[in-house]
Protein backbone atom coordinates (compact mmCIF):
# COMPACT_ATOMS: atom_id res chain seq x y z
CA UNK A 1 0.00 0.00 0.00
CA UNK A 2 1.41 3.63 -0.56
CA UNK A 3 1.84 5.90 2.31
CA UNK A 4 -0.70 9.30 1.73
CA UNK A 5 -2.51 11.96 2.98
CA UNK A 6 -5.86 11.45 4.01
CA UNK A 7 -6.80 14.51 5.31
CA UNK A 8 -5.33 18.14 5.92
CA UNK A 9 -6.71 19.72 8.80
CA UNK A 10 -6.45 23.56 10.38
CA UNK A 11 -8.19 25.79 13.18
CA UNK A 12 -7.15 29.17 12.82
CA UNK A 13 -6.74 29.27 16.81
CA UNK A 14 -5.64 26.91 19.40
CA UNK A 15 -8.01 24.92 21.54
CA UNK A 16 -10.24 24.54 18.37
CA UNK A 17 -11.05 21.20 16.82
CA UNK A 18 -9.26 21.10 13.70
CA UNK A 19 -11.43 21.05 10.57
CA UNK A 20 -10.88 19.18 7.16
CA UNK A 21 -9.22 21.43 4.38
CA UNK A 22 -8.62 19.62 1.47
CA UNK A 23 -5.19 21.56 1.19
CA UNK A 24 -2.87 23.69 2.67
CA UNK A 25 0.36 25.73 2.34
CA UNK A 26 3.68 24.68 4.00
CA UNK A 27 5.76 27.36 4.56
CA UNK A 28 9.78 27.16 6.18
CA UNK A 29 10.30 28.42 9.15
CA UNK A 30 6.62 28.41 10.20
CA UNK A 31 4.28 25.25 9.48
CA UNK A 32 1.12 25.41 7.66
CA UNK A 33 -0.10 28.96 6.60
CA UNK A 34 -3.59 30.12 8.55
CA UNK A 35 -3.39 27.01 11.17
CA UNK A 36 -3.14 28.39 14.91
CA UNK A 37 -0.07 26.04 15.94
CA UNK A 38 2.47 27.41 13.01
CA UNK A 39 5.10 29.79 14.19
CA UNK A 40 8.88 29.07 14.42
CA UNK A 41 9.18 26.79 16.49
CA UNK A 42 9.68 22.46 16.87
CA UNK A 43 5.78 21.55 16.13
CA UNK A 44 4.99 23.42 13.45
CA UNK A 45 2.75 20.56 11.81
CA UNK A 46 1.20 17.58 13.76
CA UNK A 47 0.81 14.10 11.90
CA UNK A 48 -0.89 10.94 12.76
CA UNK A 49 -2.64 8.25 11.53
CA UNK A 50 -5.82 6.99 10.52
CA UNK A 51 -5.18 3.55 11.82
CA UNK A 52 -4.38 5.48 15.30
CA UNK A 53 -7.88 7.24 15.09
CA UNK A 54 -9.19 3.63 13.85
CA UNK A 55 -8.04 1.76 17.08
CA UNK A 56 -9.83 4.98 19.37
CA UNK A 57 -13.19 3.66 17.15
CA UNK A 58 -12.98 0.17 18.55
CA UNK A 59 -13.06 1.97 21.96
CA UNK A 60 -16.72 3.27 20.86
CA UNK A 61 -15.39 6.67 20.06
CA UNK A 62 -17.06 8.55 17.22
CA UNK A 63 -14.03 10.20 16.23
CA UNK A 64 -12.49 11.11 12.86
CA UNK A 65 -9.84 13.46 10.86
CA UNK A 66 -9.17 16.28 12.97
CA UNK A 67 -10.62 15.17 16.19
CA UNK A 68 -6.79 14.67 17.76
CA UNK A 69 -6.00 18.01 16.75
CA UNK A 70 -3.63 16.69 14.17
CA UNK A 71 -2.95 18.73 10.57
CA UNK A 72 -2.25 15.66 8.54
CA UNK A 73 -3.67 12.65 8.73
CA UNK A 74 -1.76 9.89 7.16
CA UNK A 75 -2.57 6.41 6.20
CA UNK A 76 -0.25 3.55 5.24
CA UNK A 77 3.23 4.77 7.34
CA UNK A 78 3.92 3.60 10.74
CA UNK A 79 4.48 6.98 12.09
CA UNK A 80 5.75 6.92 15.61
CA UNK A 81 8.45 4.23 14.27
CA UNK A 82 10.32 7.18 12.59
CA UNK A 83 13.24 8.58 14.79
CA UNK A 84 13.66 12.42 15.63
CA UNK A 85 15.72 13.86 12.07
CA UNK A 86 13.84 11.32 9.87
CA UNK A 87 12.69 13.43 6.24
CA UNK A 88 9.79 12.83 4.81
CA UNK A 89 8.18 14.20 1.52
CA UNK A 90 4.38 14.85 1.64
CA UNK A 91 3.37 15.63 -1.89
CA UNK A 92 6.10 18.29 -2.92
CA UNK A 93 7.00 19.35 0.67
CA UNK A 94 9.86 18.14 2.77
CA UNK A 95 9.32 18.21 6.52
CA UNK A 96 11.90 16.51 9.59
CA UNK A 97 10.44 14.98 12.29
CA UNK A 98 11.05 16.81 15.12
CA UNK A 99 9.11 14.92 18.08
CA UNK A 100 7.33 11.50 18.73
CA UNK A 101 4.40 11.96 20.54
CA UNK A 102 3.89 14.79 23.30
CA UNK A 103 2.96 15.01 27.04
CA UNK A 104 -0.78 14.86 28.23
CA UNK A 105 -0.94 17.67 30.71
CA UNK A 106 -4.66 18.27 30.87
CA UNK A 107 -6.31 14.95 29.83
CA UNK A 108 -8.39 16.00 26.71
CA UNK A 109 -11.88 15.23 26.38
CA UNK A 110 -10.92 11.74 24.47
CA UNK A 111 -9.20 10.90 27.08
CA UNK A 112 -12.20 11.41 29.58
CA UNK A 113 -14.07 9.77 27.21
CA UNK A 114 -12.33 6.79 26.40
CA UNK A 115 -9.29 7.02 29.17
CA UNK A 116 -7.11 6.76 26.60
CA UNK A 117 -5.62 9.18 23.79
CA UNK A 118 -3.58 7.98 21.13
CA UNK A 119 -1.88 11.59 20.18
CA UNK A 120 0.52 11.69 23.00
CA UNK A 121 2.47 8.30 21.88
CA UNK A 122 1.17 7.87 18.23
CA UNK A 123 1.34 11.57 16.69
CA UNK A 124 4.67 13.19 15.84
CA UNK A 125 5.52 16.75 14.89
CA UNK A 126 7.31 17.85 12.20
CA UNK A 127 9.10 21.32 10.92
CA UNK A 128 8.84 22.13 7.47
CA UNK A 129 12.73 22.28 5.24
CA UNK A 130 10.86 22.87 1.83
CA UNK A 131 7.52 24.75 1.41
CA UNK A 132 4.74 24.47 -0.69
CA UNK A 133 1.19 23.61 -1.45
CA UNK A 134 -0.02 20.20 0.06
CA UNK A 135 -3.24 18.27 -1.14
CA UNK A 136 -5.83 15.48 0.37
CA UNK A 137 -4.10 12.30 -1.63
CA UNK A 138 -0.79 13.18 -1.88
CA UNK A 139 2.26 10.54 -1.61
CA UNK A 140 3.80 10.24 1.31
CA UNK A 141 7.75 9.26 1.13
CA UNK A 142 10.24 8.68 3.52
CA UNK A 143 13.82 10.52 2.11
CA UNK A 144 16.14 9.25 5.10
CA UNK A 145 16.25 7.76 8.63
CA UNK A 146 17.93 9.50 11.04
CA UNK A 147 20.07 7.08 13.22
CA UNK A 148 21.95 8.29 16.11
CA UNK A 149 22.50 11.65 14.32
CA UNK A 150 23.55 10.00 10.93
CA UNK A 151 21.26 9.58 8.22
CA UNK A 152 20.82 6.40 5.68
CA UNK A 153 18.72 6.39 2.72
CA UNK A 154 15.48 5.20 2.87
CA UNK A 155 14.47 1.79 0.89
CA UNK A 156 11.86 -0.44 0.11
CA UNK A 157 12.72 -4.37 0.47
CA UNK A 158 10.31 -7.16 -0.42
CA UNK A 159 11.07 -10.06 1.89
CA UNK A 160 8.87 -13.13 2.16
CA UNK A 161 6.02 -11.24 0.13
CA UNK A 162 5.91 -8.42 2.12
CA UNK A 163 7.39 -4.96 1.73
CA UNK A 164 9.76 -3.61 4.55
CA UNK A 165 10.57 -0.40 4.93
CA UNK A 166 14.48 0.80 5.80
CA UNK A 167 13.81 1.43 9.97
CA UNK A 168 11.87 -2.22 9.74
CA UNK A 169 15.17 -3.73 8.16
CA UNK A 170 17.06 -1.83 10.82
CA UNK A 171 15.05 -3.57 13.59
CA UNK A 172 15.37 -6.57 11.99
CA UNK A 173 19.32 -6.44 11.28
CA UNK A 174 19.25 -5.43 15.63
CA UNK A 175 17.29 -8.51 16.70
Amino acid sequence: MRASVISINISHAKGERKKPAGSAEFRVGHGIVGDGHAGNWHRQVSLLGIESIGSMREKGLDVGSGDFAENITTEGIDLPSLPVGTLIRLGSTLVEVTQIGKKCHNRCKIYQKAGDCVMPREGIFVKVMEGGAIFDGDAIEVVNVSRNGETEEAFNVIEAGREISSSDAGRKAER
